[in-house]
């Protein structure tokens, strides 16, 4: 995996004649010392129809300064971004192609701009000469760039465009309240907020670029159908209208903003599953949920015909997600079934027996998830995802009012919900219940996303009702997790009586599940009859 920085700066621009202050005093500022200038050369690539561009998301191979090779940045809040370093190399390296993949999708990556910069650093340290941060002054200069992907691109000779930036960056600790510092100073000596997010940014709008005329960063054609305009909005388009002629959302408002959102996180959530970065494999594995949930609560608003296919393969992503996720999650949980044991009753080397066995999971699971990402199978669905946005199979309801389609659709799920766990209430203890109580627990699921996918059209009644059935949900998850922990117990004490090491320990921890999943079994009446209240119910219709 390529190398990461986390950068976080403050972007201005300034006319030539601008001086800039002393900054020395500020905040724990004591010195300003001078770190020099050196010459950058940089050229950009994107798709023909700038993808990456209007994600915010920045790919460029850079020759001259100190961190010379292919750079990748990655939004993640406002003035942070990771940017992910790869050596030079005449194309750009796939291991940083990898991680734009779910949004260039098939298309090519060609050279689009390409900038020229002077920059002189100026290091902000504190009294014990500890770097805080780095104020560089950068004199721009930018083109069109041939549009071929080559290390050796030439300028394309249109015209091109000059400004002059200072960026802000944080080094070491130097804390957020030393940027608002600084960024003061800066303003009051006439020096003014970047008006683009990147030098891409203003390099594609200077040299007339920007996709549709469009300002620095606003969404492309394939963003604005995520993000919520163009022609999908403008399907769902319905009669009704208040009194004061604001238009009221219609079922297909509703759905397809519900719909966007899940395509959205899942391809964010890309880059950040292919750098196994913390809770990322969960977040899109439930995004994908939501989204075949949708398809499912919702069949009056979006022809089922159309999306059960699209379903079929996002149940399959959910499930090679679910691989490494429910291993992570498992794994946790037996530690910590270990870690509330006395050392009296931790026999055998136990400890180093679930390592390895998470270890061996861990490491197939990881390369088949990859293997999975860059696979033919996935780009198809995301090309599906983004097709699906642009014609959505909307059906006669979605021109209803939202609130009366919003309630039927949660309504219809409650009363499956109902039946099944009234059926797993009364189903014989042991598997027969166990599989019931399961069924139960998607249902809930089910339910629940569709009240949260309600919750524009029907506001507090639909949150409250999300919420009670949650709790269904989660007592239901945990007596699976007992299930599922049970099983892979059973498996590791087989493994230590066979390496001569005992399973006393794994088969106590066994039967602390198995009173753990009693007790939820015992407690799911009183919970039930909470969630399923007839007001609850009532509140729902409009």
């Amino acid at each position: 995996m390529a190398d990461t920085v986390r950068e976080i700066e403050r972007k201005y621009e300034a006319e030539d004649d601008t001086r800039l202050p002393d900054l020395a005093g500020i905040d724990r500022v004591t010195a300003v010392a001078e770190a020099g200038t050196e010459d950058l050369d940089a050229v950009y690539y994107d798709t023909a129809d700038q993808r990456l561009a209007a994600a915010g998301i920045t790919l460029r191979r850079r020759t001259g300064g100190r961190d010379a090779g292919w750079h990748l940045k990655l939004p993640v809040a406002p003035g942070v971004r990771d940017e992910l370093r790869a050596p030079l190399s005449a194309t750009p390296p796939p291991e940083l192609t990898a991680l734009v993949r779910s949004r260039v999708l098939d298309g090519e990556l060609v050279a689009v701009v390409r900038l020229r910069t002077r920059r002189t650093v100026r290091v902000l340290k504190d009294a014990a000469g500890t770097p805080l941060a780095e104020v560089a002054e950068d004199a721009v200069r930018a083109w069109p760039a041939a549009g071929a992907v080559d290390a050796g691109t030439a300028d394309s000779g249109r015209p091109g465009a000059r400004w002059r930036e200072i960026e802000v960056e944080l080094v070491g600790d130097g804390g957020a309240g030393l940027l608002d510092e600084v960024g003061r100073a800066l303003t009051a000596a006439g020096v003014r907020p970047a008006s683009a997010a990147s030098k891409l940014a203003r390099a594609l709008a200077e040299t007339g670029q920007s996709r549709d005329g469009a300002a620095p960063h606003t969404a492309g054609p394939d963003e604005r159908l995520i993000h919520g305009s163009g022609k999908a909005a403008a399907k769902t388009k319905g009669k009704g209208a208040g009194k004061r002629g604001k238009k009221r959302p219609t079922a297909g408002d509703v759905v397809l903003r519900y719909a966007r959102e899940q395509v959205r996180v899942i391809i964010e959530l890309d880059p950040a599953v292919r750098r196994d970065l913390p809770d990322a494999v969960h977040r899109m594995r439930v995004a994908t949920r939501r989204l075949r949930s949708a398809f499912r609560s919702y069949t009056k608003v979006l022809d089922r015909a159309a999306t059960q296919p699209i379903g079929i393969e996002l149940k399959w992503l959910a499930a090679e997600l679910g691989v490494e996720r429910d291993r992570e999650v498992l794994t946790e949980r037996l530690r910590e079934g270990l870690g509330e044991l006395p050392g009296t009753l931790r026999l055998g080397p136990v400890d180093a027996r679930l390592r390895i066995w998470s270890e061996r999971r861990r490491a197939g699971a990881r390369d088949r998830l990859l293997d999975v990402l860059d696979g033919p199978r996935y780009l198809a669905l995301l090309k599906t995802l983004h097709a699906f946005l642009a014609e959505p199979p909307l059906r006669k309801a979605a021109r209803r009012p939202a609130p009366e389609v919003a309630a039927g659709a949660v309504l219809k799920d409650y009363r499956r919900l109902a039946r099944r766990t009234e059926a797993a209430l009364a189903a014989s203890a042991g598997r027969e219940r166990d599989e019931a109580l399961h069924g139960a627990r998607k249902a809930a699921k089910r339910t629940r996303y569709a009240a949260e996918a309600a919750r524009p059209a029907l506001g507090r009644p639909a949150k409250k009702f999300a919420k009670r059935t949650k709790r269904v949900q989660q007592l239901l998850g945990d007596h699976q997790d007992s299930v599922v922990a049970r099983g892979a117990l059973r498996e590791l004490a087989t493994q230590a009586q066979r390496a001569g090491e005992g399973g006393f320990t794994f088969g106590l921890l066994y039967g602390r599940e198995e009173a753990l999943a009693a007790d939820r079994e015992r407690a799911l009446p009183d919970v039930w009859r909470k969630a399923s209240r007839r007001k609850h119910r009532a509140a729902l219709r409009p």
